[in-house]
């Protein structure tokens, strides 16, 4: 028996752990921390070293499968790729391209070719039916620097190894690792901060995991934007702001000092629930602090607002000094030069195209996941008729996923690319069965940007594919060239130019790089790349190779680079955009349904990880049970005492959890944990139980964020109700 151990890195959430893989005889026997790794140095949490079970998982899909009645068949690669491009060209010729649509999940951020050749197949065929969990997750994000920079993907970090005070508001990263923030270790990071003499305030209507590390406020569910503004509003009255910095940075500042006026500490109480000299004494101490950084992430993004509130976010930071600053909230340099290249050729962006139903725009291309279902049911041009899915799970993720399920049963073709048969895919017409991240070659283009410490890696794949599992851009490129795509063609001269420099390009009249040969292109000719032998000391895939535990690439994120970072005309930060001050001057006080008293939020778990990690032994094993948190007082209202079942009722479903009574709860907040509540493939995830909270949210039009299709699965009112016994 041959054994061999192999570094690579975890691609389940954002620190990117590094990890070793102990492989013998072509199969993975188990995943350790890396040590050698410069940031995680020996560290991974419990989803990594468990993904061993993912990779060995009887319950995998490995080989193509096709509908048969009520179950599926396995079948061949050509017979399978065959007749989907049959009825591909038969849906296009009686309906046209507009009628197929694509949906891709939160694990495609982890996979550059999958995602390189997902956007090369929409930009050549002209898909428009473009979704993914970003409407669940981040868009929000996107869009608020879209108006701030002039550019969607530039988004600051928190400097966290030179800040002195930190508020965070909704974001839990003790549990979740961070988020649109790539840090290994972010509980030793975050404990520096207060040994060395700094804060951590943690803004959340649950006292959560990073919460009781640090100082607590208690906020009421989907009150973000009413505390941000009260925050503005003390800091602009009592002459707390940075006028250096707005001079230098800003635009907009009087308007936007207007537009938060009316929401005084006192004004706004009835929203937060907060005491008003709490406010303004976080105010006075984020001003004054020698550096802070505000963060916000999952909780400040499914809220009713959630445009608006990560706008505020970095308005905050502006105002108080804290941009572009050390200590402050940061801008990372990107590994390929994404955000510039955006900018001159408008590839993609932000409201190019709008939704057929709803008239949402558009957010790097993709619309709102929830309005899904209703494309599909809604007669017309551009209904959209062929459904693709990779590494995604909607059924379980968008609101309402019971209107998408019964949705999915009007299409003329429904074919998915992943690893399981889960909730969504069981209603596919073809099961198409992809590697996992150990079965690919990687390198984490989007992240390095999101490192406080500037970092990246490159691996190439630990395992050949189990089964006849193909990575992901082979299946796309096989689906593309049977309808008359190709993803990326270089003509003659270009091929026969700087690519032919690259190794992997193959010669012919146009050439067909492969996605290695593209992200070596893009990373040689990126701000770290090697400029083809240029810059001494830059990046390219074979000089990555040669640090296979990673390379850092600087010890902190520069600062300084505001003006390269924006890209409006006047290099100014854009702090009174018109749809902005239109939210502000629409912030009215919540009604409060007393049918529905109480609010829900969701939440994370240490050892599950969206809706896909619940067939894991090691990660089930224990008490693991779907539960809903409650304050013990509003379980004495409702008649319901620790560990009964009861029923979460809002105006759109009802759910069965088990209660779990705990004053971490703000009183009048329910917390319940999403990705639960299985059918599919997955034996052990099927028989843990639970309940998908999203059933409770809505996917009406009203009820989608305007500014980015935002759903909201935050806030959302409901009541509690005992459950009979028996």
């Amino acid at each position: 028996m041959s054994q061999r151990e192999i570094p690579t890195y975890c691609r389940i959430c954002e620190p990117l752990c590094g990890l070793i893989a102990t492989v013998e005889d072509g199969k993975l026997v188990r995943l350790r921390a890396d040590k050698e790794h410069p940031l995680s140095l020996g560290n991974a949490c419990p989803k990594g070293i468990a993904f061993t079970e993912i990779q060995n998982d009887p319950d995998r899909v490995l080989y193509p499968m096709r509908r048969n009645g009520e179950g599926f068949e396995r079948v061949s690669w050509a017979e399978a790729l065959d007749d989907i491009g049959a009825r591909l060209r038969a849906i296009i010729g009686a309906h046209g391209r507009e009628s197929l649509g694509w949906y891709f999940g939160n694990p495609s951020s982890f996979s550059y070719s999958h995602t390189l050749w997902l956007v090369g197949f929409q930009l050549a065929a002209g898909l428009r039916h473009m979704y993914s969990a970003g409407s669940q997750d981040i868009n929000n994000r996107f869009v608020a620097s879209e108006l701030l920079y002039g550019s969607l993907t530039s988004v600051p970090v928190p400097d966290l190894e030179r800040t002195d005070f930190l508020l965070m508001l909704g974001a839990n990263p003790v549990v979740s690792h961070g988020s649109a923030m790539s840090m290994p270790r972010i509980r030793e990071k975050l404990t520096a901060i207060t040994k060395r003499g700094g804060r951590v305030v943690v803004v959340d209507p649950r006292r959560t995991e990073t919460a009781r590390l640090f100082e607590h406020v208690g906020v009421r569910p989907d009150s973000d934007a009413w505390l941000l503004a009260a925050l503005l509003q003390v800091i602009f009255t009592e002459g707390l702001a940075d006028a250096q910095a707005l001079r230098r940075q800003a635009a907009g500042v009087r308007e936007l000092r207007d537009a938060v006026s009316r929401f005084s500490p006192e004004a706004t109480a009835v929203v937060t629930g907060l005491e008003p000299d709490r406010v303004r004494a976080l105010a006075r101490d984020l001003a004054r602090a020698g550096s802070a950084a505000v963060y916000g992430r999952t909780g400040t993004c499914l809220g009713r607002h959630a445009t608006l509130v990560a706008f505020l976010i970095d308005a905050l930071a502006l105002v108080t000094g804290n941009l572009d600053v050390p200590g402050g909230s940061v801008f990372g340099k990107e590994l390929v030069a994404v955000s510039k290249l955006n900018a001159r050729l408008g590839l993609i962006g932000y409201g190019k195209n709008r939704s057929r139903i709803g008239d949402f725009p558009d957010v790097l291309g993709t619309f709102p996941a929830a309005v899904m279902a209703q494309e599909i049911t809604t007669p017309g041009p551009g209904q959209l008729r062929a459904l693709f899915t990779s590494a995604g799970n909607p059924v379980s993720s968008v609101p309402n996923g019971r209107e998408l399920f019964a949705a999915l049963a009007q299409l003329d073709l429904f074919v998915s690319i992943d690893l399981y048969m889960n909730d969504t895919n069981r209603m596919a017409d073809y099961i198409l069965p992809a590697t996992t991240f150990l079965e690919r070659d990687d390198i984490p283009l989007p992240f390095t940007a999101l490192s406080p410490t500037p970092y990246t890696q490159y691996t190439e794949r630990v395992l050949e594919p189990y089964g006849e599992a193909r990575e992901e851009w082979q299946i796309i490129d096989a689906i593309a060239t049977r309808i008359g795509v190709q993803p990326f063609v270089f003509g003659p001269k270009l091929a026969g130019g700087l690519l032919s420099r690259l190794r992997g390009l193959p010669g012919g009249r146009n050439a067909r790089p492969t996605p290695k040969v593209l992200a070596d292109l893009a990373i040689r000719t990126g701000p770290y790349g090697d400029l083809f032998g240029l810059r001494r000391g830059g990046l390219s895939l074979r000089m990555l190779r040669r640090h296979p535990h990673g390379v850092v690439l600087a010890e902190a994120v520069t600062t300084g680079v505001l003006r390269e970072v924006v890209q409006h005309k006047d290099k100014r930060v854009q702090l009174a955009p018109g749809e902005i001050l239109a939210e502000l001057g629409g912030l009215e006080t919540p009604e409060v349904d007393p049918a529905y008293p109480l609010r829900v939020i969701g939440m994370r778990e240490l050892k599950s990880h969206n809706s896909w990690m619940h067939n894991s032994e090691l990660l089930m094993r224990g008490d693991r049970t779907h539960a809903a948190r409650i304050n013990p007082k509003d379980a004495a209202v409702a008649g319901i005492s620790e560990g009964v079942r009861c029923r979460v009722s809002s105006a759109h479903g009802s759910i069965e959890v088990t209660a779990r009574l705990t004053e971490d709860m703000t009183e009048g907040t329910v917390a319940i944990p999403h990705g639960w509540g299985h059918s599919g493939g997955w034996q052990r995830a099927n028989a843990a139980g639970g309940a998908n909270v999203n059933d409770l949210m809505s996917s009406d039009i009203a009820d989608v964020e305007r500014l980015a299709g935002m759903s909201n699965l935050n806030g959302v009112p409901i009541r509690l109700d005992p459950l009979p016994a028996g």
